[in-house]
């Protein structure tokens, strides 16, 4: 079974809706513990912090996204946009690099962290 790669724009945003629905099962825990107020009100703060951190989450990968590179997937053809030097189609999931330096190198996400490059 080979690696599944995938977009880091869609691992992010992933993120920030599981935090939603985290949020909101925090919440709804909340709610069996009407007796005990101080947990209730405890467990509500609790799932709306996670729900605002989404909302941030999700604006700051917006901000990322604006800046990230457009490019067309060699693959399936479609439109994708790629951060860093290494990133995955948000299509079809196929390894895209733009640098020549890592044409048919085997994909490893590591080529994105700084600490890569010093050592190179």
């Amino acid at each position: 079974m080979a690696l599944k790669y995938s977009n880091k724009i869609n691992k992010i945003r992933t993120f920030a809706l599981s935090l939603i629905f985290i949020g909101f099962a925090i919440m709804y825990v909340g709610l069996l513990f009407k007796d005990i107020a101080w947990l209730m009100v405890v467990a509500m703060i609790l799932g709306m912090i996670a729900i605002l951190f989404s909302t941030l989450v999700y604006f700051w990968i917006g901000m990322i996204s604006t800046k990230a590179v457009p490019i067309i997937c060699p693959s399936c053809g479609k439109q994708t946009k790629m951060l860093g030097r290494v990133d995955a189609c948000m299509h079809c999931d196929q390894p895209l690099t733009m640098d020549p330096e890592l044409e048919g190198e085997e994909f490893d996400e590591s080529y994105n962290s700084k600490k890569r490059k010093t050592e190179q």
